[in-house]
């Protein structure tokens, strides 16, 4: 289970984050690859050197990024996806291939607008190949967005979808159409309190204290995290600067974030939200939540080292 959410400040600034949902962590760390780092892509896929800093782990000397950005404002999130995800078996001649575990990397990498991305993905295959025999290939679909907008990619049995996502969210399954459709089921739900009504002669008083935002959906599935999500990050106030906004991005994913002991795992472990990020294309900073850390943590491009041609990692 995960949540993303993306929203301008109206500056032409982007706060764009994610909760990661799930039962254990990975050892992921802020992973930064510099301009001179270089990889070495699964396939045919290029890299053209954009910085990007991230969370993620290494293998391999390969950021494996759950989420990152560039120095161009773009970003990307992965979420779980695994009841629908369909990727390419192998590489399909005259298309750009990518390797489903380098996705972000790649965007990251070579793109400066989701524009430019979207144009891209019209050649390209998303093939369901490992980095090793260690780790497994993640079922996922992404968002990704800059100052401007927001895309969803999925593959699926029929093939790759990009969707225009208007109310820059995204969680897991189903597949974002149904997701986008289900909004409509809430399209009564008001930020403002109702007023008196009559049934019949009696005149019914609303409880001015408490039916605001009545209607909207509880629970951690998928779908219901998405309308509450959707709902309060359309909903929330323009905010003034980078202390706001950065606020404001916690306080709305905070509405989804799953708790110790509410969310049991079929295989009966406890899932929770294991972090809570934000990305600022305004200071190029990442400013993480742990579950168990109270404080928030920052890390800015500016703490590493550019001119390195390493990986590096926080």
């Amino acid at each position: 289970m995960c949540t993303a959410v993306r929203f301008d400040d109206g500056q032409n600034n982007m706060y764009f984050g994610r909760n990661l949902d799930w039962s254990e962590d990975y050892g992921e760390k802020i992973v930064f690859a510099p301009h001179d780092y270089h990889y070495t892509p699964a396939f045919n896929a290029e890299d053209k050197n954009h910085p990007v800093i991230g969370i993620g782990i290494i293998v391999e000397d390969t950021p494996l990024y759950f989420d990152c950005m560039n120095d161009a404002g773009l970003a990307v999130a992965g979420l779980n996806f695994a009841k629908y995800c369909k990727y390419a078996t192998e590489a399909v001649n005259f298309t750009t291939n990518v390797a489903a575990y380098e996705f972000p990397l790649w965007v990251t990498r070579n793109f400066t607008s989701v524009d430019d991305v979207q144009e891209a993905l019209k050649n390209v295959t998303i093939v369901g190949k490992p980095i090793n025999d260690r780790f497994p290939v993640a079922t996922l679909h992404w968002i990704i967005a800059d100052n401007t907008r927001s895309i969803v990619v999925e593959c699926t049995k029929d093939g790759m979808h990009v969707y225009d996502d208007d109310v820059d969210v995204l969680t897991n399954q189903p597949p974002f159409p149904q997701q986008i459709e289900h909004l409509d089921n809430y399209a009564y739900v008001s930020p403002r309190t109702g007023k008196s009504v009559k049934w019949g002669s009696s005149e019914l008083e609303t409880n001015q204290d408490s039916n605001s935002s009545q209607g909207l959906p509880g629970g951690y599935g998928s779908m219901a995290r998405f309308v509450r999500a959707a709902y309060n990050n359309t909903h929330y106030p323009t905010q003034s600067g980078e202390d706001a906004n950065v606020n404001r991005l916690f306080k709305t994913l905070s509405t989804a974030a799953v708790i110790e002991g509410t969310a049991i795992s079929a295989n009966g472990e406890f899932e929770k939200t294991l972090y809570s990020d934000c990305y600022s294309t305004a200071t190029q900073t990442v400013y993480l939540k742990k579950y168990d850390d109270m404080a928030m943590h920052s890390y800015a491009v500016k703490d590493f080292d550019a001119s390195s041609n390493q990986l590096q990692s926080k």
